[in-house]
């Protein structure tokens, strides 16, 4: 009997995923009356069953390439380093404050850990982030950049962004460089990503950056900024000591942030 039900309830599900193109833990434990362990064993099933792809959460259909981001491919890496540093981090929002929130699965973190703070209104241009505000946390609101947007990443970008970008003051950005290279500075690979990042670390009262460590001598090819723009790096870790070197030469050696510590 428990079973049949498991199967019927797995349908369902694969129904769900057809009309949506993906879905979350939630969800399902609240479609089907199931506790979130019951639901999170019906989606490993159905991934070992080439069904479905898990992520974070949740799943994505497979039938429907174009909602399996890049976002969506790293949601699994580095989880433990990116939380820690989401939780380190947290300590740079307060009740009501206004955040601008980079794109990519170290700033979804941060958004995940908010559920402790009332009245924060969270600016971004990824969708990912904005559908978990919309779905997870009722006492906070969300601006949506304007802008195109880049299939397969989930974000908008381009002139309606910056354009956005001018009319708003928020008390913080956090930003997710793709990499930091020592005694360069903050980089990524796409030439209007770079152009909207810099452009995140001009328009917040307060600016820090969130990234792991594998993020360091990680490749680069375009420039957006360096630490002397930023109040703060958060980090799991500081590979041979680069980030806080290159912060001692700016005289503010305290400015490291290793989450744990």
């Amino acid at each position: 009997m428990a079973a049949s039900f498991a199967e019927e309830r797995r349908a369902a599900i694969m129904s769900m995923l057809d009309r949506d193109a993906s879905v979350q833990v939630a969800d399902i434990a609240s479609a089907f009356g199931v506790s979130r362990v019951t639901a999170r064993a019906d989606l490993d099933a159905l991934e070992r069953d080439g069904k479905l792809r898990r992520t974070h959460g949740g799943a994505v259909s497979l039938s429907k390439t174009l909602t399996v981001s890049i976002q969506d491919q790293r949601v699994n890496v580095n989880v433990a380093a990116k939380q820690a540093i989401a939780r380190a981090a947290l300590r740079f929002v307060h009740d009501g404050d206004a955040i601008l929130v980079d794109s990519g699965t170290t700033a979804l973190e941060l958004v995940r850990a908010l559920g402790s703070r009332d009245g924060v209104t969270v600016v971004t241009g990824d969708f990912t982030i904005s559908d978990f505000v919309d779905r997870s946390l009722p006492r906070t609101d969300v601006v949506m950049l304007g802008g195109a947007l880049r299939k397969g990443h989930r974000y908008t970008y381009g002139p309606l962004a910056l354009r956005s970008l001018e009319a708003l003051h928020p008390t913080s950005a956090f930003l997710c460089p793709t990499s930091y290279v020592p005694g360069r500075g903050l980089m990524t690979n796409y030439a209007a990503m770079a152009e909207l990042k810099a452009a995140f670390l001009s328009c917040a009262e307060h600016r820090y950056v969130l990234m792991d460590a594998s993020k360091v001598g990680a490749p680069g090819l375009l420039r957006f900024g360096d630490l002397s723009g930023v109040e703060a790096v958060v980090m799991d870790a500081d590979p041979d000591g680069a980030v806080a070197a290159d912060l001692e030469r700016l005289g503010r050696a305290g400015d490291l942030i290793l989450a744990g510590e």
